[in-house]
């Protein structure tokens, strides 16, 4: 399990549960996402999961860490 930091960049690659169960944004294997925090929701890093950004800077949903890659 990966840690990511937030307002830092990654490339999307996704496991297999985000590969079965998809984020509900608009963002693609391959895409650079932002982990960002939301207000209400816990935070980056919470049970192995974090919020993202996609590329064009609109939600792109919840995600493992383990699917984000370092830049």
């Amino acid at each position: 399990m990966n840690r990511v930091k937030v307002g830092k960049q990654y490339r999307y690659n996704p496991v297999a549960w985000d590969v079965l169960m998809p984020p509900v944004g608009s963002i693609k294997a391959g895409d650079v996402v932002t982990v960002v925090n939301l207000r209400g929701c816990p935070p980056a890093n919470t049970m192995g999961h974090c919020y993202v950004n996609g590329p064009n800077g609109k939600f792109g949903g919840l995600v493992m860490t383990s699917s984000l890659d370092p830049l």
